[in-house]
């Protein structure tokens, strides 16, 4: 059987070439630690990481939310234990003003520093959380308490918009002014202010304070009301941001499996493509190198 002097030579340099290209592949396998080099070498696993990195980006978004609103859940939290510190201090100040035995000026100075716990109070719903919006102000960013010509509060009655934490879900890390001083109907800055002027005038009444401690409870109770609100969200959030870390272990360890180059088989390989690839040159010198006379022996 004769062979072509050509076709022996295309057929000796495509399978070296083979064998080189497979060499290359494995060494980038090796030396990256990644298994593909190209969608093309396996478009399924080249898809199914792309999901993943999709995945990837949406949770990073959705755990920059999170860290969000538990910082704002937290100082609002925070806000909300200074707010019913000032309403206890304006429960213990009535109880004093009512006993009967205060001078005129004792309880006028009780009346004044009431009504500086109304300003007080009004200023905490004012602090700003890290987003740059008043804590329990309203969804148009403006302030949680404005100060009205005549003394009193107009207070925000909308919330801000609930934060994105995942595919379909948002928590709502704050209350709108009115939800937190706002007690059985009435505006609880109006109720301490109309103490504070009772307390101020010269023709002082006693019958004006005769709702004023069941007012004030009622008071506490809604900000307490809203405390526990706000805490459960915030054991959500904490049990989201658990979940979400648990969800990103899971994914790298699919990525690796999917992608990573399993180092002992790759180098494995590599040590058997080079030792055909050495033979197939050591074959092909070998026989290149013949004479006709050798052939002829």
């Amino acid at each position: 059987m004769q062979i072509a002097t050509s076709l022996f030579y295309d057929r000796s340099a495509k399978a070296m070439n083979t064998l080189s290209k497979q060499a290359d592949a494995l060494q980038t396998q090796i030396s990256s630690g990644i298994k593909f080099t190209a969608p093309s070498s396996d478009s399924a696993a080249y898809q199914r990481l792309a999901g993943l990195a999709r995945d990837a980006v949406d949770d990073k978004a959705y755990a920059a939310n999170l860290t969000t609103a538990a910082s704002v859940l937290k100082q609002s939290d925070t806000t909300l234990s200074a707010i019913t510190a000032q309403l206890q201090r304006v429960s213990e100040l009535t109880v004093q003003a009512r006993n009967g035995t205060l001078s005129g000026d004792a309880r006028k100075a009780i009346g004044v520093e009431i009504a500086g716990i109304v300003d007080t109070i009004a200023s905490l719903a004012n602090v700003k959380d890290l987003r740059g919006q008043p804590i329990f102000g309203g969804a148009d960013g403006g302030p949680a308490a404005v100060k009205q010509p005549d003394g009193s509060y107009a207070l925000a009655a909308t919330s801000v918009s609930p934060i994105p934490v995942g595919d379909g879900a948002s928590v709502q890390a704050n209350e709108s002014a009115s939800r937190v001083l706002r007690a059985d109907g009435k505006d609880t800055l109006a109720v301490l202010s109309a103490i504070a002027t009772a307390l101020q005038a010269e023709s002082y009444d006693p019958a004006a304070l005769d709702t004023a401690l069941d007012d004030l409870s009622a008071a506490s109770e809604q900000v307490s009301s809203i405390q526990a609100s706000l805490g459960a969200r915030a054991s959500r959030v904490d049990l989201e941001t658990a979940r979400l870390k648990d969800v990103a272990v899971d994914r790298e360890d699919t990525r690796q499996s999917i992608e990573g180059t399993d180092i002992t088989t790759a180098i494995t390989e590599l040590q058997k493509t080079m030792t055909i690839l050495s033979a197939t040159q050591a074959s092909f010198s070998k026989l290149s190198a013949l004479s006709l006379f050798d052939y002829l022996r």
